[in-house]
């Protein structure tokens, strides 16, 4: 069988600058090429855009994830070309990969199969620079702050209450508790310090929720790096950085324009996950999108507990964004993963499985439909090894929901796989719906937001906490904190805090372990359960496996 990376190193590419006018109408003095396939855009020339009427917003989420694969991105990749093939005008609107996960265990970011954004390679190797500057801007606040309690600390600041870690786009667990300064006098301080990975940095979170780069500078020096001896919040304007921060992000604010495989328009911007983050691309790309396109078809990380949930309550919250419509992607073996099939077995044909695995799809689909009141389809991400008795089981299942099931084969056959889905999404879009509700209030206390997702979205019985995270709750409540929305970190594999949990568990508790003020993205951080902020690498990771030519061509990389 043809790899990933065989299937994009054989595409015919088209010329950025060419397919940015010819599909467009943007203009090569708009752009800013690097090398002949990937290019950034003049955020003035896309403010300067009018608004394009009734342009529609589609969502792309999934089931739990499970090492069965979904293939979320790879259908986000396969519905914007199934839509550009039935006559629509669609651009596709990614998250950036990060380098942890392409040399750990999940791989790349780009799709896969006849379903991909190109170039494959430079995308998921460096790209043009967003995260490295990203992870320059935020060490440089950690730099800063580190100098400023060797140079006298005229702030005051309490090296003990000191909460922002340093970064790096790696999986190293090695480096998620150290001490720094260590060494005499002449080299710092001495305090523990961290390291997250670049994904989970709130630098990555303001970058991904500013409309341009004056809010991008004004919200780099609201973040709080820590308190003084007297408890007061010192922000990163107060170190005089933010300016210097933000110049760093000043040609990477600007979105990524790459193509699919099919020649379609794709801007790739951002890239936080939503295990640890709000798992969204930018608002700026989003919104450029929207724009050119009278179709946007956006991805949101993990499954939709997470990623839409958090799309949802958060961007959309802050932006005023709506999606027209919600695509739930699914697979017959992850479902019958979640039903307790073992990983050697998904490719046999087992009904009872997959039976017990519908309710985590089931959960997926109502908390988007009943508790958001969104329009919804299913897409049955297509494996060989399908049955028609267990793909007619999945439609009998949601019939009972009201919700339409569609069988999507855009990984082999690319848009023309994708052209039924395309034109469900078409019909729901254009249908009358409700307006969109969210799963809390602003003024609810954090406390009830937290106890709202666990309730509503993952079917817990509630939240708990000890005293000290009970007591910086309502600390950040009492300091004004309370009407920020709340981003749970937590396992991406169940419903609960407890990955071994597959399927739709009930009589769980949310427990939170950290509570982190994210006060420049404008949330509060939960984290929740043993999730990491700082992955760690697999026994075998990717990074084994891939290599690269003496002719530069890269192997290896799926």
């Amino acid at each position: 069988m043809v790899s990933d990376i065989e299937i994009a190193q054989r595409a015919r590419l088209r010329p950025i600058e060419e397919l940015a006018r010819e599909r467009l109408g943007i203009e090569a003095e708009f752009l800013e090429p690097y090398g002949r396939y990937k290019a950034k855009i003049d955020p003035a020339y896309l403010r300067g855009l009018p608004d394009r009427p009734g342009a529609k917003l589609v969502l792309v989420t999934a089931i739990s994830p499970t090492p069965a694969g979904e293939g979320k991105t790879t259908t986000t990749v396969g519905l914007g070309d199934g839509l550009n093939r039935i006559g629509v005008r669609a651009v596709v609107c990614l998250r950036e990969p990060s380098l942890g996960p392409v040399f750990g265990l999940k791989g790349g970011a780009t799709g896969g199969g006849q379903a991909q954004v190109v170039p494959m390679e430079d995308i998921n190797l460096h790209f043009t620079g967003d995260f490295s500057a990203i992870a320059l801007a935020h060490n440089l606040l950690s730099a800063v702050l580190d100098n400023h309690l060797q140079q006298g600390n005229e702030l005051g600041i309490d090296p003990r209450a000191i909460t922002w870690r340093r970064v790096v786009d790696m999986n190293d667990r090695a480096l998620r508790q150290i001490v720094v300064g260590l060494g005499g006098a002449a080299h710092g301080v001495p305090r523990e310090d961290g390291f997250d990975i670049v994904v989970a940095s709130e630098v990555m979170a303001i970058f991904c929720l500013a409309d341009s780069l004056a809010d991008l500078r004004s919200r780099l020096g609201e973040i709080i790096v820590g308190y003084t001896h007297a408890g007061l919040p010192v922000k990163a304007a107060d170190l005089g950085v933010h300016g210097a921060m933000a110049a760093l992000l000043k040609d990477a604010v600007k979105p990524n324009l790459v193509q699919t495989l099919e020649g379609n328009p794709a801007l790739i911007h951002g890239g936080p996950f939503a295990n640890i983050a709000h798992g969204c691309n930018s608002l700026i790309a989003t919104r450029a999108a929207l724009k050119l396109g009278d179709y946007v078809v956006t991805e949101a990380g993990f499954g939709a507990d997470l990623g839409a949930e958090k799309f949802l309550d958060i961007k959309c919250r802050k932006s005023g964004l709506r999606p027209a419509a919600v695509v739930v992607v699914a697979t017959v073996r992850a479902l019958k993963f979640h039903g307790g099939a073992h990983l050697a077995e998904l490719g046999r044909e087992d009904l009872a499985a997959l039976e017990r695995g519908l309710p985590n799809l089931a959960r997926h689909v109502e908390n988007l439909t009943l508790g958001f009141g969104l329009p919804c389809v299913v897409a049955v991400n297509h494996f060989s090894q399908d049955t028609g008795a267990e793909h007619a089981l999945l439609r009998d299942a949601l019939a009972a929901l009201g919700v339409p099931v569609v069988l999507a084969r855009h990984w082999a056959q690319g848009g023309a796989g994708a052209e039924d889905l395309a034109r469900e999404v078409v019909r729901l879009c254009t249908g009358a719906t409700a307006p969109m509700r969210f799963i809390y209030r602003d003024e609810d206390t954090l406390w009830d937001k937290a106890n709202a997702v666990a309730t509503r979205i993952y079917g817990a019985l509630g939240v708990s906490a000890d005293a000290k995270v009970r007591a910086e709750l309502e600390r950040l409540q009492g300091l004004g904190f309370g009407h920020y929305p709340v981003c749970i970190a937590k396992t991406q594999y169940s419903f609960s805090t407890d990955p071994t949990l597959r399927g739709a568990p009930i009589g769980h508790t949310l427990n939170i372990r950290e509570v982190r003020l994210c006060a420049g993205a404008q949330f509060v951080v939960l984290v929740c359960g043993d999730v990491m902020t700082m992955p760690g690498l697999p026994k075998s990771p990717a990074a084994l496996r891939i290599d690269v030519t003496a002719e530069g061509r890269i192997t290896g990389l799926f």
